[in-house]
């Protein structure tokens, strides 16, 4: 199959299989005597594994070693629970600034009268003004 088709048995842009080869993400495919890429089902399932790993966050890096792992089959599975895991981590300490960062607005925007007046909690904060008496 052309690039296009692998991009739709995948669900990968070509643009980004584009991507994936130029880095050395994913290996180069055949190519016709036309210098066309060709793409067998293998090369979908490798594609599809990068997506799925992609679309959970993974670094391109840690897609890399997940793909290396997926791909020897001699592997030790606590070195791919050890990634995920430090993955998760890393998901729940984004999740932990978000949640923060949710709350501070949330106070500010319950602090800001949000009417016609020039003063704004908000902004004053943004700015790192102290706020002003009555906010």
């Amino acid at each position: 199959m052309n690039i296009g088709e692998a991009s739709a048995a995948s669900g990968v842009s070509a643009k980004m299989i584009r991507y994936y080869e130029s880095i050395g993400l994913i290996r180069s495919p055949a190519r016709t005597g036309s210098n066309y890429r060709v793409y067998g089902s293998d090369e979908v399932h490798v594609l599809r594994f990068v997506k799925r790993a992609r679309n959970l966050g993974f670094s391109v890096e840690e897609t890399a070693t997940l793909l290396g792992l997926w791909q020897d089959k001699s592997r030790a599975s606590g070195e791919v629970k050890q990634i995920a895991t430090d993955h998760i981590a890393e998901l729940q300490g984004k999740i932990d600034e978000l949640q923060s960062m949710v709350k501070t607005l949330q106070h500010l925007a319950h602090c800001c009268s949000g009417d016609a007046r020039p003063d704004c909690p908000i902004l004053d904060d943004l700015a790192g003004t102290p706020p002003r008496k009555g906010h």
